[in-house]
């Protein structure tokens, strides 16, 4: 039953926002606003997914080193 309230919720949500950009005469005409919020936007999350990449590549590269030590040390021991 949840599946089916997020899914109608979703359709009403995209209607929604569909209604306040269409460009016709019975909408609110939102576009221009919304234009400026993504251009404004874009940099902001440009660089929240930028630093989550460097993150996410230096914890990998650290996991690296770690598990090539740790196999020349499993090496050394025999095991």
């Amino acid at each position: 039953m949840p599946s089916m309230v997020a899914l109608w919720l979703g359709i009403a949500l995209v209607a929604t926002a569909l209604y306040t950009v269409l460009p016709v005469s019975w909408s609110p005409r939102w576009w221009p606003h919304v234009s400026v919020f993504l251009r404004g936007g874009l940099p902001v999350l440009a660089l929240a997914v930028g630093l989550v990449a460097i993150f996410i590549g230096t914890v990998d590269l650290k996991d690296r080193k770690e598990a090539k030590k740790e196999g020349r040390k499993n090496e050394a021991s025999g095991t």
